[in-house]
């Protein structure tokens, strides 16, 4: 006789951090998805000052519950911030200025089942409302053929998926309207390299916002001068249908106050794992995540160390947001780095 389902081990660290976390932060329920009997909860964590003038930054995980990393390194965000409140002052004057939100687990199914998709078979980074624009490699770039084959968009016409649905309700609730913010999405298994893949995904045209983006990466080439980082855009590998932060960037560009959201994909390079223990190629999980305990330890410290660096540079986006002749500048430098040499 089967017994109860083995509660996920990340939504029970969800939980212990929201009950640790008490008043000094508000959680909520953005949705829940249905697994069998179970219903799993879409948890949306914020803290610091909600007015709307201040900068935001976000942090999501575990959209691909294949790539449960991703998610493991925003719960050891969330952490080290729940551990701090209790006694850093610099971690209080820093959430006066800053707007934080962090959605951990936004497939819980996924992650329940080991897989990719969502329990109804949908890729979520495939399924938001924008079709890719030419050159998309067959299957990867997201397809409507049938949920058993991966990178499936969903059926056509069909409302997003409720995990895709939540997260954009999130961003759109608390990110889009301030006048910045800065986002991270954490998942991993492409290459050799740590990268930061920014939009577009849909389209080889330039991001809007690549002044600002210039501007940040210079500041953190400055400030982490040995950072493992590659930065560009996510066209200059391949191309997708569906891509969630695509959508929520476009949703931006037809505001009024044409809010500046800044998405980073941290990419982090699982055939290093696979290259370091080759035995992982003989599990699924290993293709995606690092297997041996102080493997994980060590990716956790590094992507939680440069994720406190961003939240930081969120909050003081003033201080190097480029303005006038400044952000003419950086857009044409920005422009040279990653789409000029890319076309030759």
């Amino acid at each position: 006789m089967t017994g109860p389902p083995t509660p996920l081990p990340e939504l029970r660290e969800l939980e212990a951090l929201i009950a640790a976390g008490g008043s000094r932060l508000d959680a909520r329920r953005a949705g829940e998805v249905a697994l069998g009997s179970q219903r799993l909860p879409l948890w949306v964590i914020t803290l610091g000052n909600p007015a709307p003038d201040r900068p935001g930054f976000g942090v999501f995980g575990g959209v691909h519950g294949l790539e449960r990393i991703g998610a493991e390194v925003a719960l050891a965000f969330l952490r080290s911030l729940v551990m701090r409140l209790r006694w850093d002052a610099t971690l209080e004057r820093l959430l006066e200025d800053l707007r934080i939100v962090v959605m951990p687990l936004v497939n819980p199914g996924g992650l329940r089942l080991g897989t990719r998709a969502n329990p109804h078979g949908v890729d979520l980074m495939r399924n938001a409302p924008v079709d890719g624009e030419d050159h998309l490699p067959w299957l990867l770039g997201g397809h409507r053929i049938s949920p058993r084959l991966p990178w499936y968009r969903g059926p056509a016409g069909a409302p997003m998926q409720a995990e895709a649905q939540a997260l954009c309700a999130v961003v759109e609730a608390e990110l889009l309207p301030r006048p910045f913010s800065l986002v991270v999405d954490c998942h991993s298994g492409f290459g050799l390299h740590d990268r930061l893949w920014f939009p577009f995904a849909h389209t080889a045209r330039p991001f809007p916002h690549l002044a600002e983006l210039q501007a940040f990466c210079e500041i953190l080439d400055q400030s982490l001068p040995q950072h493992p980082y590659l930065v560009e855009p996510q066209s200059l590998q391949y191309r997708a249908h569906g891509d969630l932060w695509d959508h929520l960037v476009l949703q931006g560009e037809r505001m009024a106050a044409a809010p500046v959201l800044l998405p980073l994909t941290l990419e982090m390079g699982s055939w290093l794992w696979v290259k370091k223990n080759p035995r992982q190629l003989f599990s699924r999980l290993g293709l995606f995540n690092p297997l041996i305990g102080h493997r994980q330890q060590r990716v956790l410290r590094r992507h939680v160390a440069w994720l406190d660096f961003a939240a930081r540079a969120a909050a003081s986006a003033a201080r190097w947001l480029p303005q006038g002749d400044e952000r003419a500048r950086r857009h044409e430098a920005a422009l040279a780095r990653w789409y000029r040499t890319s076309a030759r």
